[in-house]
């Protein structure tokens, strides 16, 4: 047993089916990618990264739910490849948990390994903001 152990894979939340507008996010201790997405259409777009740390990414944050107004927030969560948490899953599930403090939103949790490989090998300029599309994708078909 690990010292991660503790931390384990959400059921997932019901989907509301007056969810019809997301906002991702790829979190990063350093960077946050950021995209947003639509459930009739099932397509997410990036919106870049947020390059800030503490009260300047919150703000970053706040601009961007004010402007996109999202019914629900999903957050990319990272797992060792054999499902494992480590280090980088209690702190992306801390950061969902500060979002929807902050918010009042729903936050989905998906499984987010290998969408930074996945958005390197694509050519992203952006890895994290395709990241982040990567994720919302990823959610959105699972609502299909």
């Amino acid at each position: 047993m690990n010292q991660f152990s503790s931390t384990t894979k959400p059921t997932p939340k019901p989907v509301s089916p007056q969810h019809s507008s997301f906002m991702a996010f790829d979190f990063g201790t350093k960077r946050v990618g950021v995209a947003t997405g639509s459930r009739m259409l099932a397509t997410a777009s990036p919106k870049g990264s947020i390059h800030a740390q503490g009260d300047a990414r919150w703000q970053q944050i706040t601009k961007l739910i004010q402007e996109w107004q999202p019914d629900a927030l999903v957050i990319g969560v990272p797992y060792h490849p054999d499902g494992q948490p480590h280090e980088n899953t209690a702190l992306a599930q801390k950061f969902g948990r500060q979002l929807h403090g902050r918010f009042g939103l729903t936050v989905h949790e998906v499984d987010e390994r290998y969408s930074t490989t996945e958005a390197l090998a694509s050519g992203a300029k952006d890895a994290d903001a395709a990241s982040a599309c990567i994720i919302l994708e990823q959610f959105l078909r699972s609502l299909s």
